[in-house]
This record gives C-alpha cells, structure tokens and sequence, in this order.
C-alpha cells in the first residue's frame, strides 16, 4: 500500500492525556472508515460537497487528492522535522485519517524506528480497528495509543467499528494507550453509556477521556456541557478540543 500525507503541522495537542504538549503533527491519507453520521461536510476545490469527520480531506482522496503527497522513502517524512524549529526530541503524533492502514508498511516501519532512536514519544490516533503486530515491529511496544473507537453516532456499523481483540492488544502490549471518544449531547440520552461500557470492557485498566464532538468551536461548545455532567457522573476524564476552541475550523493549527 502507498503511503500518502495530507499535512503536518508543530502546534500543541488539543485532545486527550497530553492535552496542552508541544507537538508535531503528522497527518496521514487513507481509513477504512467514512463516519457520515458525523455531519461534517467539506467543499472539494472542484465544488463538491463531501459529507464524513471533521478530517474528511484526509479520508475522500477521489475529491482531496490534491492534498495527497506520495511518500517514497523514510527520508520524505524525517526531512520534515527539519522545516521547524522543534525543541529536541519534541513529541509526534500520528493521525489521519488512520495512519495504522501503514502498520506494515517497511517505509512506516523505519520511520518510526528512528523517531524513537531519537527520543521522540510518539502517539498514535487510532480508531482502534486495526491490528498490531508487536511481535514482528517491536517499535510500536514504544509508542501510545489513543484509542478513539467510534460509536454509533459515527454511522459506521458495531462490527466495523468494535474490534475487540485489537483493542486488547494494543492495550496489553503498547507502552500506554487510553480511550478517547468524540461525544455530542444527543447520544448521551440515546443509550451511550452501554456502548462506551461495553467498548472500554475489552481493556478495563486503560483511562477514558470523552471530548465533545465537533468540527468547529460553536459545535463544541455545545456539546460541552452535557458531556461534562456524563463525566462526572461515570468517572470518566473530559478531554477538550483545545485546538478548536482556539482557532475554531482552522486546518494545520
């Protein structure tokens, strides 16, 4: 499979555990999910409207293949932290996308080797349906997992979206992980407290950050409020959308 990058960006991460940390982004093309139930839509540069997440540039390349660079060596990604001002060993994140389409990938591989012979943390932002193969690629028993398995507000099906198995995995064998779920105030009235209990069962001794679904800062905050009170009322961490919040719909920030 070729490997293709959308964007990259140095910003600070807006969701999660490192919610704050001093990043450069990676932003990989390709997921084996389109998530329409999301609602956002996306003009193309040849007028159309595409209708998926709030990344949907990097899932719809029949419409975005613009944005689409090919990668043909390690070198294309690791000549990249050369064209920022990163303090030393600044921490990666991977995300899409789903940049796990290339977990098995030889150029992917090696690109990761030597972010983390370099001292890089690097973070993962999986839809947690993919499997790992931690055997065969030790580096990936170096990184983190954020696990941001879709519910059904997402529209895609529970078979597509709940793998269990590669939740476990990754839970048992990465160097951290946490779940990380995108919630409007809608699903928390329409049974989302089974789904999240029953997703989260597959690895019960990982945290759980919930943030409010959204791909701009009036959405957001919207659904703030209503997903705080969930919170509490389970124990779960309430992750923002920092990113979001500050510079609302903007791409790359």
């Amino acid at each position: 499979m070729a490997i293709y990058l959308v964007e990259h960006f140095y910003s600070i991460q807006g969701e999660g555990r490192y919610t704050g940390t001093p990043s450069l982004f990676f932003r990989f093309g390709g997921c084996n999910m389109r998530c329409e139930g999301f609602g956002c839509i996306e003009k193309s540069s040849d007028g159309v409207e595409v209708l998926g997440c709030d990344t949907v540039y990097a899932v719809n390349k029949e419409h975005f293949s613009h944005n689409w660079v090919l990668i043909e060596s390690e070198k294309d990604l690791l000549n990249i932290l050369n064209l920022y001002e990163l303090p030393d060993a600044v921490d990666v994140v991977l995300t899409g996308g789903e940049p796990l389409l290339y977990a098995n990938d030889e150029i992917f591989i090696r690109f990761l080797d030597a972010l983390v012979e370099n001292g890089h943390q690097i973070t993962f932002e999986t839809n947690g349906s993919l499997d790992v193969d931690f055997e065969k690629y030790h580096v990936f028993r170096e990184c983190i997992f954020a696990l941001s398995v879709k519910l059904s507000n997402s529209g895609e099906s529970y078979k597509k979206r709940v793998r269990g198995d590669a939740i476990n995995n990754i839970a048992i064998n990465s160097k951290e992980s946490f779940f990380k779920f995108s919630i409007d105030a809608d699903s928390i009235d329409m049974g989302l407290e089974d789904e999240v209990d029953d997703i989260t069962s597959h690895a019960p001794n990982i945290k759980v950050f919930c943030m409010p679904l959204g791909g701009d800062k009036t959405e957001v905050e919207k659904n703030t409020l209503p997903l705080i009170e969930f919170c509490k009322t389970k124990g779960y961490n309430f992750s923002d959308r920092l990113h979001i919040r500050i510079w609302d719909a903007n791409k790359g920030v």
